[in-house]
């Protein structure tokens, strides 16, 4: 677990354009902590030092618009998402008297990405609990979803004392793809994958991955916001950062421990969702074995202690961002036992 040292938080203004819904997806160089691409609340700042490396981690820190109802929903993004992508659904929580906290993960978006750092959901837990601390969040409802389920997982399989619930939207991890037969892949390998990343590469993905083949022009600044970082000049310390990303969701599932959870969890699953992570790398004949975040959910949910899985059936592997209002009313309606 690394080493923190708190220091004390900064609230700034955005200072770019946030890119408009409709914005088409293309490689503009937003820089590799899109210092050139706003978000839409102002974002707070925590440091720490952690594996030597002085590190920062952006969040943003929305206050209940509605009467406060005195609980906290921390949500946690994917491996091709930002706090940012969050921003309806946090502003939706703050109508309704929640306050919400969203953290960038360190190696992703307007957060440090410290060259060879060993990325790790351990060190990642570790991270956000020291920012929750400073931020004086108290026990919160987390929310995780893609990678951001896999970490919100591990946060509370560490921290249980911290989660009054834990609610998991298509995360992955509910299975060992490497032992389905997706063949692991070094960290030399996926830094060449990564060099061939653009704006055309991300869309083509989530087009067929996430949004069923339907594609909608307020999803374009999404890809816009990913492949500006990897456009300009400092773009290879992206793809070094998302390559030992991906090394880490390899070789980091949490379906081992899925029965160590003890706090009240619910799956909010997408079941248009195609995700089965770095599947298309298997050989064709094994990849009707390599499950799906909805097929891997179907199985999870009974080995989680007390779980409930919620299907949302015409939806897929981002929810928040295709139906936002369908997916905060869900979401409204699992999260507030927490209050009782």
């Amino acid at each position: 677990m690394p080493h923190l040292r708190l220091a004390a938080a900064l609230c700034l203004a955005p200072a770019a354009t946030f890119l408009p819904a409709g914005a088409s997806a293309r490689d503009v160089a937003l820089g590799a902590d899109l210092e050139r691409f706003a978000y839409p609340a102002p974002v707070h700042w925590f440091a720490a030092d952690s594996q030597g490396a002085h590190v920062r981690m952006a969040y943003l820190d929305v206050p209940p618009s509605a009467a406060p109802n005195g609980s906290t929903v921390v949500l946690l993004h994917g491996k091709n998402f930002c706090a940012a992508t969050w921003y309806d659904t946090a502003r939706r929580l703050a109508a309704a008297g929640y306050r919400v906290i969203a953290p960038d993960q360190i190696g992703f978006c307007k957060s440090s990405k410290p060259a060879g750092y060993q990325y790790s959901f351990h060190a990642m837990a570790a991270l956000t609990r020291a920012l929750l601390q400073q931020a004086g969040a108290g026990r919160v409802v987390l929310v995780g979803h893609s990678t951001g389920g896999v970490l919100a997982t591990r946060f509370a399989l560490l921290y249980p004392d911290r989660v009054a619930r834990l609610v998991l939207v298509n995360p992955l991890g509910l299975n060992d793809t490497l032992a389905e037969g997706v063949p692991y892949t070094d960290l030399g390998a996926l830094r060449v994958e990564e060099a061939k990343t653009s704006a055309a590469t991300i869309k083509a993905y989530q087009l067929r991955n996430y949004y069923h083949g339907s594609w909608r022009p307020a999803y374009d600044r999404w890809v816009a916001m990913l492949a500006g970082q990897y456009a300009g000049a400092d773009g290879d310390r992206v793809r070094d950062a998302q390559a030992r990303l991906s090394d880490m969701i390899q070789t980091q599932p949490v379906a081992a421990e899925l029965p160590r959870l003890t706090v009240p969890t619910v799956l909010l699953i997408g079941q248009r969702d195609l995700t089965a992570f770095r599947a298309g790398s298997a050989p064709p004949e094994a990849r009707a074995a390599v499950r799906t975040v909805p097929q891997a959910a179907e199985q999870a949910v009974a080995r989680i202690p007390g779980a409930r899985l919620v299907r949302l059936d015409s939806l897929g592997h981002a929810p928040q961002v295709e139906d936002p209002a369908a997916f905060f009313a869900t979401l409204r309606e699992v999260i507030v036992p927490s209050e009782r």
